[in-house]
């Protein structure tokens, strides 16, 4: 077993979708599902936003307290979880070399800003580079559209990649508000994307880069980022 592991989820700081003004933010439970896998396999994780501070959490992924998923929950209840949460640390702040991986959790709002973000950019091609493990689930994979790899290529460029599908887009109603479609942006970009049906768990490990398909891919993703970590299975 390595040395205590030490992973970076980079969150958004978009609270609304454009200027059409709808609210947004994190899908809470694309963060709280993969921090306590990590939480719970002995990591250490840092919170950090494109803005740092208050991550926005879209309203549409929180329920009343029993009502969410159980990591929802425990995240609720955690003083020091909820606490690194409302103190994000900005992407300025970050140097990618502390860390072994970098994983993006997704919710409507990555779609506004992380694809804005040229310091997101330089942080996960400079990791990449550095033979971290990038990983993003859902809408996190918006994230990856201007990293590159170290030959100067997209970074999803001839790799396998998954991420919230077009479909799933348009069944949730907002294909025509998002600023571009996910899936038809990584394929245009060279991805070998894959995807399941949707709605139901995918997610896929090329080397060390991991992409989820959706909410109900956010354990996977965050299993098989462990595994890229570790080289080896994870339970």
């Amino acid at each position: 077993m390595p040395t205590k592991l030490k992973i970076l989820m980079i969150l958004t700081s978009s609270a609304t979708m454009g200027e059409a003004g709808e609210p947004t933010g994190l899908w809470f439970e694309e963060l709280a599902t993969p921090y306590y896998t990590f939480i719970d396999a002995g990591a250490s994780v840092t919170l950090a936003s494109i803005m740092g501070g208050p991550a926005p959490i879209d309203p549409r992924s929180i329920k009343a307290k029993g009502e969410n998923e159980a990591s929802v929950d425990r995240f609720l209840g955690d003083g020091a979880a909820s606490q690194a949460l409302n103190e994000t640390a900005s992407l300025s702040a970050i140097d990618a070399i502390e860390y072994d991986a970098v994983f993006l959790p997704g919710g409507h709002g990555t779609m506004w800003d992380l694809p804005q973000s040229p310091e997101l950019a330089a942080l996960l091609t400079r990791a990449w580079a550095q033979g971290k493990v990038v990983a993003a689930v859902c809408h996190g994979p918006a994230g990856l559209v201007n990293a590159q790899d170290e030959t100067g290529a997209p970074l999803v460029s001839d790799r396998r990649v998954t991420g919230f599908t077009d479909s799933e887009e348009r069944a949730v109603g907002l294909d025509a508000a998002v600023p571009f479609l996910l899936e038809s942006r990584l394929r245009a970009l060279g991805g070998r994307y894959e995807n399941a049906a949707d709605f139901q768990p995918f997610a896929i490990a090329d080397g060390r880069l991991v992409t989820g398909q959706n909410p109900a891919s956010s354990a996977l993703t965050a299993k098989l980022t462990l595994e890229a970590l570790y080289g080896e299975n994870v339970r």
